[in-house]
Protein backbone atom coordinates (compact mmCIF):
# COMPACT_ATOMS: atom_id res chain seq x y z
CA UNK A 1 0.00 0.00 0.00
CA UNK A 2 0.81 3.06 1.03
CA UNK A 3 3.57 1.43 2.80
CA UNK A 4 4.24 -1.36 0.58
CA UNK A 5 1.41 -0.68 -1.83
CA UNK A 6 2.12 2.05 -4.34
CA UNK A 7 5.64 2.55 -3.01
CA UNK A 8 7.24 0.59 -5.78
CA UNK A 9 5.06 1.31 -8.77
CA UNK A 10 6.23 3.51 -11.64
CA UNK A 11 6.13 7.18 -10.82
CA UNK A 12 2.98 9.00 -11.80
CA UNK A 13 3.23 12.38 -13.55
CA UNK A 14 3.54 15.26 -11.16
CA UNK A 15 0.59 17.52 -10.76
CA UNK A 16 0.78 21.10 -11.91
CA UNK A 17 1.95 23.32 -9.11
CA UNK A 18 3.68 20.57 -7.17
CA UNK A 19 7.19 21.26 -6.00
CA UNK A 20 9.81 19.68 -8.23
CA UNK A 21 11.44 16.66 -6.65
CA UNK A 22 14.84 17.31 -5.12
CA UNK A 23 17.84 15.52 -6.58
CA UNK A 24 17.74 11.86 -5.69
CA UNK A 25 18.79 8.77 -7.54
CA UNK A 26 15.27 7.45 -8.06
CA UNK A 27 12.80 10.08 -7.08
CA UNK A 28 9.29 8.76 -7.01
CA UNK A 29 6.26 10.83 -6.48
CA UNK A 30 5.37 13.78 -4.36
CA UNK A 31 3.71 13.18 -1.08
CA UNK A 32 1.28 14.72 1.23
CA UNK A 33 1.44 17.27 3.89
CA UNK A 34 -0.89 18.24 6.61
CA UNK A 35 -1.34 21.21 8.86
CA UNK A 36 -2.63 20.69 12.35
CA UNK A 37 -4.31 23.78 13.75
CA UNK A 38 -6.07 22.50 16.83
CA UNK A 39 -5.05 24.21 20.07
CA UNK A 40 -2.02 22.60 21.71
CA UNK A 41 -3.08 19.81 24.04
CA UNK A 42 -0.05 19.21 26.30
CA UNK A 43 -1.98 16.07 27.24
CA UNK A 44 -0.23 12.79 27.32
CA UNK A 45 -0.22 9.44 28.90
CA UNK A 46 2.08 7.19 30.78
CA UNK A 47 -0.36 4.57 32.00
CA UNK A 48 -0.85 2.51 28.86
CA UNK A 49 0.97 -0.33 30.54
CA UNK A 50 -2.25 -0.79 32.47
CA UNK A 51 -4.21 -1.45 29.33
CA UNK A 52 -4.60 -5.06 28.36
CA UNK A 53 -3.23 -5.88 24.94
CA UNK A 54 -5.57 -6.90 22.17
CA UNK A 55 -6.85 -10.40 22.71
CA UNK A 56 -5.14 -11.02 26.03
CA UNK A 57 -4.25 -9.36 29.27
CA UNK A 58 -1.07 -9.13 31.27
CA UNK A 59 1.37 -9.24 28.39
CA UNK A 60 4.89 -7.99 28.90
CA UNK A 61 5.19 -4.28 28.18
CA UNK A 62 7.33 -2.00 26.17
CA UNK A 63 7.35 0.04 23.24
CA UNK A 64 3.90 12.83 18.38
CA UNK A 65 2.85 15.29 16.43
CA UNK A 66 3.36 18.72 16.47
CA UNK A 67 1.05 20.97 14.69
CA UNK A 68 3.79 23.52 14.65
CA UNK A 69 7.52 23.49 14.97
CA UNK A 70 7.86 22.76 18.68
CA UNK A 71 9.05 19.21 19.25
CA UNK A 72 7.14 17.00 21.60
CA UNK A 73 9.09 15.65 24.54
CA UNK A 74 10.83 12.39 23.68
CA UNK A 75 9.39 9.36 25.42
CA UNK A 76 9.77 5.62 25.48
CA UNK A 77 6.31 4.65 26.64
CA UNK A 78 3.53 3.49 24.36
CA UNK A 79 1.44 6.60 24.71
CA UNK A 80 3.97 9.21 23.94
CA UNK A 81 4.19 11.46 26.97
CA UNK A 82 3.51 12.33 30.55
CA UNK A 83 0.24 11.76 32.34
CA UNK A 84 -2.72 14.10 32.65
CA UNK A 85 -5.98 13.89 34.59
CA UNK A 86 -7.94 14.25 31.34
CA UNK A 87 -6.05 11.54 29.50
CA UNK A 88 -7.78 8.33 28.46
CA UNK A 89 -5.76 5.66 30.21
CA UNK A 90 -8.18 2.73 30.21
CA UNK A 91 -11.28 1.55 28.33
CA UNK A 92 -13.39 2.68 31.29
CA UNK A 93 -12.24 6.27 30.68
CA UNK A 94 -13.48 6.34 27.08
CA UNK A 95 -16.15 8.94 26.31
CA UNK A 96 -19.65 7.73 25.52
CA UNK A 97 -19.43 6.65 21.88
CA UNK A 98 -21.85 4.92 19.54
CA UNK A 99 -20.73 1.71 17.80
CA UNK A 100 -20.27 3.70 14.58
CA UNK A 101 -18.06 6.22 16.38
CA UNK A 102 -16.00 3.52 18.09
CA UNK A 103 -15.53 1.77 14.77
CA UNK A 104 -14.75 4.91 12.80
CA UNK A 105 -12.07 5.96 15.25
CA UNK A 106 -10.15 2.82 14.30
CA UNK A 107 -10.27 3.53 10.56
CA UNK A 108 -7.79 5.57 8.49
CA UNK A 109 -9.55 7.04 5.44
CA UNK A 110 -8.30 8.24 2.07
CA UNK A 111 -9.80 10.08 -0.87
CA UNK A 112 -8.95 11.17 -4.41
CA UNK A 113 -8.46 14.68 -5.71
CA UNK A 114 -7.37 17.93 -4.15
CA UNK A 115 -10.35 18.44 -1.87
CA UNK A 116 -11.75 16.03 0.72
CA UNK A 117 -15.32 14.99 -0.05
CA UNK A 118 -18.15 16.51 1.95
CA UNK A 119 -19.06 13.06 3.27
CA UNK A 120 -15.62 12.63 4.86
CA UNK A 121 -15.83 16.05 6.53
CA UNK A 122 -19.27 15.14 7.86
CA UNK A 123 -18.02 11.83 9.28
CA UNK A 124 -15.16 13.68 10.98
CA UNK A 125 -17.58 16.18 12.52
CA UNK A 126 -19.60 13.31 13.93
CA UNK A 127 -16.67 11.44 15.47
CA UNK A 128 -16.48 8.62 12.93
CA UNK A 129 -12.91 9.09 11.66
CA UNK A 130 -9.61 8.23 13.32
CA UNK A 131 -7.33 9.69 10.68
CA UNK A 132 -6.56 10.36 7.04
CA UNK A 133 -3.74 9.32 4.74
CA UNK A 134 -2.77 11.56 1.82
CA UNK A 135 -1.32 10.67 -1.58
CA UNK A 136 0.35 12.64 -4.34
CA UNK A 137 -2.98 13.16 -6.08
CA UNK A 138 -4.25 15.00 -3.02
CA UNK A 139 -1.52 17.63 -3.21
CA UNK A 140 -0.72 20.48 -5.57
CA UNK A 141 1.42 22.48 -3.13
CA UNK A 142 2.21 22.64 0.59
CA UNK A 143 -0.10 25.65 0.93
CA UNK A 144 -2.96 23.77 -0.72
CA UNK A 145 -2.69 20.69 1.46
CA UNK A 146 -2.26 22.90 4.52
CA UNK A 147 -5.60 24.44 3.69
CA UNK A 148 -7.15 21.00 3.33
CA UNK A 149 -5.80 19.91 6.71
CA UNK A 150 -7.19 23.06 8.25
CA UNK A 151 -10.61 21.98 6.98
CA UNK A 152 -10.13 18.53 8.48
CA UNK A 153 -9.06 19.98 11.82
CA UNK A 154 -12.01 22.37 11.90
CA UNK A 155 -14.32 19.44 11.21
CA UNK A 156 -12.64 17.44 13.97
CA UNK A 157 -13.25 20.31 16.42
CA UNK A 158 -17.02 20.11 15.89
CA UNK A 159 -19.19 20.07 18.99
CA UNK A 160 -20.84 16.94 17.57
CA UNK A 161 -17.55 15.03 17.87
CA UNK A 162 -17.06 13.44 21.31
CA UNK A 163 -13.33 13.17 20.58
CA UNK A 164 -12.84 16.74 19.39
CA UNK A 165 -10.12 17.25 22.03
CA UNK A 166 -7.69 14.87 20.31
CA UNK A 167 -6.08 15.43 16.90
CA UNK A 168 -6.73 13.27 13.91
CA UNK A 169 -3.94 10.95 12.79
CA UNK A 170 -2.53 12.52 9.62
CA UNK A 171 -0.04 10.28 7.90
CA UNK A 172 2.18 9.59 4.94
CA UNK A 173 5.09 7.39 3.79
CA UNK A 174 8.25 9.48 4.01
CA UNK A 175 10.95 6.81 4.01
CA UNK A 176 13.53 8.64 1.91
CA UNK A 177 14.95 7.91 -1.51
CA UNK A 178 12.27 6.93 -4.01
CA UNK A 179 9.57 6.57 -1.37
CA UNK A 180 8.69 10.12 -0.45
CA UNK A 181 5.15 11.38 -0.68
CA UNK A 182 6.17 14.86 0.40
CA UNK A 183 8.90 16.75 -1.47
CA UNK A 184 12.06 17.24 0.54
CA UNK A 185 13.86 15.39 3.29
CA UNK A 186 14.99 12.75 3.80
CA UNK A 187 16.67 12.59 0.41
CA UNK A 188 18.74 9.45 0.99
CA UNK A 189 17.22 5.99 0.82
CA UNK A 190 17.72 3.51 3.64
CA UNK A 191 20.22 1.59 1.50
CA UNK A 192 22.22 4.76 0.86
CA UNK A 193 22.21 5.49 4.59
CA UNK A 194 23.47 1.99 5.33
CA UNK A 195 26.36 2.53 2.91
CA UNK A 196 27.41 5.89 4.37
CA UNK A 197 30.78 6.27 6.04
CA UNK A 198 28.91 7.33 9.18
CA UNK A 199 25.55 5.55 8.89
CA UNK A 200 24.35 6.29 12.43
CA UNK A 201 24.69 10.02 11.88
CA UNK A 202 22.98 9.69 8.49
CA UNK A 203 20.06 7.73 10.00
CA UNK A 204 19.59 10.32 12.73
CA UNK A 205 19.70 13.14 10.19
CA UNK A 206 17.15 11.33 8.03
CA UNK A 207 14.82 10.85 10.99
CA UNK A 208 15.13 14.47 12.00
CA UNK A 209 14.64 15.59 8.42
CA UNK A 210 11.56 13.45 7.92
CA UNK A 211 10.03 14.62 11.18
CA UNK A 212 10.72 18.30 10.60
CA UNK A 213 9.45 18.06 7.04
CA UNK A 214 6.19 16.46 8.07
CA UNK A 215 5.69 18.46 11.26
CA UNK A 216 6.41 21.65 9.35
CA UNK A 217 3.23 21.12 7.34
CA UNK A 218 1.27 19.56 10.18
CA UNK A 219 1.64 15.83 9.78
CA UNK A 220 1.86 13.74 12.91
CA UNK A 221 2.54 10.17 11.72
CA UNK A 222 5.14 8.82 9.31
CA UNK A 223 4.72 5.29 8.02
CA UNK A 224 8.47 4.74 8.30
CA UNK A 225 11.04 3.36 8.82
CA UNK A 226 11.13 0.05 6.99
CA UNK A 227 12.85 -2.54 9.21
CA UNK A 228 12.98 -5.29 6.59
CA UNK A 229 16.34 -7.09 6.39
CA UNK A 230 16.85 -7.67 2.69
CA UNK A 231 18.49 -10.87 1.48
CA UNK A 232 19.75 -10.42 -2.09
CA UNK A 233 20.58 -7.57 -4.43
CA UNK A 234 17.56 -6.41 -6.41
CA UNK A 235 14.96 -8.18 -4.29
CA UNK A 236 11.65 -6.66 -3.17
CA UNK A 237 13.17 -4.19 -0.71
CA UNK A 238 16.58 -3.68 -2.27
CA UNK A 239 15.33 -2.78 -5.75
CA UNK A 240 14.03 0.49 -4.30
CA UNK A 241 16.66 0.95 -1.61
CA UNK A 242 14.11 0.32 1.14
CA UNK A 243 16.36 -1.66 3.50
CA UNK A 244 19.39 -0.48 5.43
CA UNK A 245 21.30 -3.74 5.18
CA UNK A 246 21.40 -7.51 4.94
CA UNK A 247 22.58 -7.46 8.56
CA UNK A 248 19.81 -7.52 11.19
CA UNK A 249 22.17 -5.78 13.62
CA UNK A 250 22.72 -2.88 11.22
CA UNK A 251 19.00 -2.57 10.43
CA UNK A 252 18.25 -2.69 14.15
CA UNK A 253 20.67 0.09 15.04
CA UNK A 254 19.88 2.42 12.15
CA UNK A 255 16.14 1.91 12.44
CA UNK A 256 16.25 2.82 16.12
CA UNK A 257 18.36 5.89 15.32
CA UNK A 258 15.79 7.04 12.74
CA UNK A 259 12.87 6.40 15.11
CA UNK A 260 14.33 8.30 18.04
CA UNK A 261 15.39 11.26 15.92
CA UNK A 262 12.06 11.50 14.14
CA UNK A 263 9.93 11.13 17.26
CA UNK A 264 11.96 13.87 18.95
CA UNK A 265 10.37 16.23 16.38
CA UNK A 266 6.89 15.23 17.53
CA UNK A 267 6.07 12.97 14.59
CA UNK A 268 5.21 9.37 15.44
CA UNK A 269 7.19 6.65 13.68
CA UNK A 270 5.87 3.37 12.28
CA UNK A 271 8.11 0.32 12.05
CA UNK A 272 7.19 -1.91 9.11
CA UNK A 273 6.47 -4.53 7.75
CA UNK A 274 6.30 -6.95 10.70
CA UNK A 275 7.52 -9.67 10.92
CA UNK A 276 9.51 -8.68 7.82
CA UNK A 277 9.45 -8.68 4.02
CA UNK A 278 13.21 -8.98 3.66
CA UNK A 279 13.00 -12.47 2.17
CA UNK A 280 10.56 -11.42 -0.57
CA UNK A 281 11.79 -11.67 -4.15
CA UNK A 282 11.48 -8.76 -6.58
CA UNK A 283 8.07 -10.01 -7.77
CA UNK A 284 6.59 -10.85 -4.37
CA UNK A 285 4.51 -7.73 -3.87
CA UNK A 286 1.65 -8.09 -1.40
CA UNK A 287 -0.10 -5.10 -2.97
CA UNK A 288 -0.49 -7.04 -6.17
CA UNK A 289 -0.98 -10.67 -5.14
CA UNK A 290 -0.76 -13.21 -2.31
CA UNK A 291 2.78 -13.76 -1.06
CA UNK A 292 4.07 -16.68 1.00
CA UNK A 293 7.51 -16.42 2.59
CA UNK A 294 8.84 -19.84 3.54
CA UNK A 295 11.31 -18.63 6.13
CA UNK A 296 12.10 -20.91 9.06
CA UNK A 297 11.12 -19.91 12.57
CA UNK A 298 14.72 -19.46 13.68
CA UNK A 299 15.49 -17.14 10.76
CA UNK A 300 12.29 -15.17 11.29
CA UNK A 301 13.11 -14.53 14.91
CA UNK A 302 16.86 -13.96 14.60
CA UNK A 303 16.84 -11.98 11.35
CA UNK A 304 13.45 -10.54 10.40
CA UNK A 305 12.00 -9.80 13.83
CA UNK A 306 15.34 -8.85 15.35
CA UNK A 307 15.16 -5.09 14.55
CA UNK A 308 11.79 -4.75 16.27
CA UNK A 309 13.31 -5.26 19.71
CA UNK A 310 15.42 -2.13 19.27
CA UNK A 311 12.49 -0.25 17.74
CA UNK A 312 10.29 -1.06 20.71
CA UNK A 313 13.06 -0.11 23.12
CA UNK A 314 13.38 3.18 21.19
CA UNK A 315 9.70 3.87 21.88
CA UNK A 316 8.27 3.40 18.38
CA UNK A 317 4.61 4.42 18.44
CA UNK A 318 3.19 2.19 15.72
CA UNK A 319 3.99 -1.10 14.01
CA UNK A 320 2.60 -2.00 10.60
CA UNK A 321 2.03 -5.72 10.04
CA UNK A 322 2.54 -7.20 6.59
CA UNK A 323 0.05 -9.11 4.47
CA UNK A 324 2.50 -11.89 3.57
CA UNK A 325 1.89 -15.44 4.81
CA UNK A 326 4.56 -16.93 7.09
CA UNK A 327 3.92 -20.70 7.38
CA UNK A 328 6.39 -21.01 10.26
CA UNK A 329 4.12 -18.75 12.31
CA UNK A 330 0.63 -19.10 10.84
CA UNK A 331 0.00 -21.42 7.93
CA UNK A 332 -2.23 -19.95 5.24
CA UNK A 333 -3.11 -16.71 7.04
CA UNK A 334 -1.63 -13.31 6.20
CA UNK A 335 0.27 -11.86 9.16
CA UNK A 336 -2.13 -8.97 9.69
CA UNK A 337 -5.06 -11.39 9.97
CA UNK A 338 -3.26 -13.72 12.38
CA UNK A 339 -3.60 -13.37 16.16
CA UNK A 340 -0.69 -15.79 16.49
CA UNK A 341 1.51 -13.18 14.82
CA UNK A 342 -0.03 -9.91 16.03
CA UNK A 343 -0.66 -10.99 19.60
CA UNK A 344 1.67 -13.97 19.90
CA UNK A 345 4.83 -12.65 18.26
CA UNK A 346 4.53 -8.88 18.39
CA UNK A 347 2.74 -8.30 21.68
CA UNK A 348 3.49 -11.41 23.77
CA UNK A 349 6.98 -12.34 22.61
CA UNK A 350 8.38 -8.89 21.83
CA UNK A 351 6.28 -6.91 24.30
CA UNK A 352 4.97 -4.18 21.99
CA UNK A 353 2.35 -2.02 23.75
CA UNK A 354 1.77 0.60 21.09
CA UNK A 355 -0.62 0.84 18.18
CA UNK A 356 -0.78 -1.75 15.40
CA UNK A 357 -1.82 -0.69 11.90
CA UNK A 358 -2.62 -2.78 8.85
CA UNK A 359 -1.04 -2.39 5.48
CA UNK A 360 -3.44 -1.37 2.70
CA UNK A 361 -6.78 -3.13 3.17
CA UNK A 362 -7.32 -3.24 -0.60
CA UNK A 363 -4.07 -5.18 -1.21
CA UNK A 364 -4.08 -8.01 -3.70
CA UNK A 365 -2.66 -10.31 -1.02
CA UNK A 366 -6.15 -10.36 0.55
CA UNK A 367 -8.03 -11.31 -2.59
CA UNK A 368 -9.22 -14.56 -0.98
CA UNK A 369 -10.54 -12.79 2.11
CA UNK A 370 -13.71 -11.24 0.83
CA UNK A 371 -15.08 -7.74 1.05
CA UNK A 372 -13.66 -4.62 2.61
CA UNK A 373 -15.90 -5.16 5.61
CA UNK A 374 -14.92 -8.78 6.05
CA UNK A 375 -11.23 -7.97 5.82
CA UNK A 376 -11.57 -5.16 8.36
CA UNK A 377 -13.38 -7.45 10.79
CA UNK A 378 -10.80 -10.21 10.42
CA UNK A 379 -7.98 -7.74 10.99
CA UNK A 380 -9.61 -6.33 14.11
CA UNK A 381 -10.21 -9.82 15.46
CA UNK A 382 -6.53 -10.64 14.89
CA UNK A 383 -5.41 -7.69 16.98
CA UNK A 384 -4.97 -4.82 14.54
CA UNK A 385 -5.82 -1.48 16.15
CA UNK A 386 -6.00 0.70 13.04
CA UNK A 387 -7.48 -0.34 9.70
CA UNK A 388 -5.79 1.41 6.78
CA UNK A 389 -8.19 2.10 3.91
CA UNK A 390 -5.84 3.60 1.34
CA UNK A 391 -7.76 2.91 -1.88
CA UNK A 392 -8.36 6.67 -2.28
CA UNK A 393 -12.10 6.27 -1.93
CA UNK A 394 -13.77 7.61 1.19
CA UNK A 395 -16.48 4.97 0.72
CA UNK A 396 -13.89 2.26 1.44
CA UNK A 397 -13.43 3.63 4.95
CA UNK A 398 -17.19 3.80 5.38
CA UNK A 399 -17.55 0.12 4.48
CA UNK A 400 -14.85 -0.84 6.99
CA UNK A 401 -16.45 1.32 9.67
CA UNK A 402 -19.90 -0.13 9.07
CA UNK A 403 -18.66 -3.71 9.27
CA UNK A 404 -16.72 -3.07 12.47
CA UNK A 405 -19.73 -1.37 14.05
CA UNK A 406 -22.00 -4.26 13.11
CA UNK A 407 -19.55 -6.84 14.45
CA UNK A 408 -19.18 -4.89 17.68
CA UNK A 409 -22.94 -4.54 18.15
CA UNK A 410 -23.60 -8.21 17.41
CA UNK A 411 -20.86 -9.50 19.68
CA UNK A 412 -18.86 -10.92 16.77
CA UNK A 413 -16.04 -8.71 18.06
CA UNK A 414 -15.38 -8.63 21.80
CA UNK A 415 -16.44 -5.30 23.30
CA UNK A 416 -13.63 -5.32 25.87
CA UNK A 417 -10.95 -6.12 23.31
CA UNK A 418 -12.41 -3.53 20.93
CA UNK A 419 -12.31 -0.86 23.63
CA UNK A 420 -8.73 -1.75 24.59
CA UNK A 421 -7.66 -1.23 20.97
CA UNK A 422 -9.59 2.02 20.77
CA UNK A 423 -7.97 3.19 23.99
CA UNK A 424 -4.51 2.62 22.53
CA UNK A 425 -5.45 4.63 19.46
CA UNK A 426 -6.85 7.53 21.47
CA UNK A 427 -3.83 7.44 23.78
CA UNK A 428 -1.54 7.77 20.77
CA UNK A 429 -3.55 10.70 19.45
CA UNK A 430 -3.70 12.38 22.86
CA UNK A 431 0.08 12.26 23.07
CA UNK A 432 0.41 14.08 19.74
CA UNK A 433 0.25 17.82 19.72
CA UNK A 434 -2.69 19.38 17.95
Amino acid sequence: MTSSANDHRPQRPRQAGAHPAPPAPRVRRPGRASLHTLPPLAVALSALALISCVGAAGRPGAAGQSGGRSPAAPTTDASGSAGSPSAVTSPAALPNLTPAQKAGQRVIYSYSGLQPPATLLSWIRHGQVGGVIFFGGNISSPAQIAGVIKQLDQANASAANPLRAVPLLLMTDQEGGVVRRLPGRPFASEKQIGEEAHPAAAAKAAGTGAGQNLAGVGMNVNLAPVLDVYRTAGDFDDQFGRSYSTSPQVVSALGADFIKAQQATGVAATAKHFPGLGAASSTQDTDARPVTLNVGLHALRTIDEYPYRAAIAAGVKLVMVSWAVYPALARGTPAGLSSAIVNGELRNRLGFRGVTITDALEAGALQAFGTTGHRATLAARAGMDLILCSGQRASQGRLARSALATALSSGALSASVFDAALTRVIALRTGLRG
